[in-house]
């Protein structure tokens, strides 16, 4: 298996300490916190190693950020053990106060009224630039002493339908998308897959609602963080294969943007994004 698809399920398997307490590592993903897809891969993983159901949608908060330098223990609660759904809440827990908190409801598939929206058409992940090939055009607007780590590779392949320069944002309509996967395959396991989603949910969805502000995560008085965040799974669905992720913003008020996604595979709606994102600028001395 890629050393990257490795390192990604490595993250998301959990240790159980006891029933319903389980630990989790972490990894520098996005800097010195804890990347908040980290948490929210982790604490659904939590969950469903106390249920043979799938999840159908779960409802989280970032309430403090994360140190990376620490593992997290994650608390399940039993809420409801019913014939059809069950329901858990998961508390992420560090330096004994609770970081994160989620409810997660699980269900099985079951037929019934089928719909869906129709699918954007965007051109084929295969046609657009790797993530790499994007830095590798833009690395000469970085300080040297942060150019090793930007240059990073994630630990999913995505590729990006529209692309912009983060160091010279401009103004635009509140929409984008990008093609996103494991770079290997991976076993047969729902709640791993699920997990990998909700981990990969996390990426791009928040700076949505900054590009009509013509200014992105390298505006230095940019403070900007994950409040809430809401994944649905509506079918079933395979993080080694490509999964597209449309996001549009609706509005930014009170210093924070709320942003909606679609996640698309093989002509399928197979889960939806909603997230609550500090936005917040603040003046500068150089400013």
């Amino acid at each position: 298996m890629n050393q990257l698809t490795t390192e990604l399920v490595e993250l998301l398997t959990l240790e159980k300490l006891e029933e319903n307490l389980f630990r989790g590592i972490s990894r520098n993903i996005v800097g010195k916190r804890v990347f908040g897809g980290q948490v929210l891969g982790q604490a659904l993983r939590a969950a469903a190693m106390t249920t043979d159901r799938p999840a159908h949608s779960l409802h989280a908060y970032f309430l403090h950020g994360g140190d990376i330098k620490a593992p997290i223990i994650y608390q399940v609660e039993h809420l409801r053990d019913g014939k059809s759904f069950v329901s858990r809440q998961v508390k992420a827990l560090q330096h004994g106060k609770i970081i994160f908190m989620a409810m997660i409801s699980f269900a099985p598939q079951e037929e019934g009224l089928n719909y869906q929206t129709s699918e954007p058409e965007y051109p084929a992940p295969e046609s657009l630039k790797t993530e790499q090939e994007l830095k590798e055009s833009i690395v000469n607007f970085l300080p040297e002493n942060v150019r090793v780590n930007f240059m990073r590779e994630r630990h999913i392949d995505m590729r990006y339908v529209s692309v912009t320069n983060p160091f010279t944002p401009q103004p635009e309509a509140p929409s984008r998308a990008h093609w996103m996967k494991t770079w290997d395959s991976l076993p047969d396991d729902e709640g791993l897959h699920q997990a990998i989603v909700a981990f990969s949910s996390d990426f791009a969805l928040m700076g949505t609602g900054l590009m009509p502000h013509g200014i992105s995560f390298m505006t230095p008085n940019l403070q900007a963080a994950s409040l809430d965040h809401t994944l649905y799974f509506h079918k079933p669905v395979r993080a080694d294969q490509w999964l597209l992720h449309d996001m549009d913003a609706t509005v930014t008020a009170s210093a924070r943007g709320l942003n909606f996604g679609r996640m698309w595979q093989n002509g399928e709606l197979v889960a939806s994004t909603v997230q609550e994102g500090l936005m917040r600028v603040r003046e500068t001395e150089e400013r």
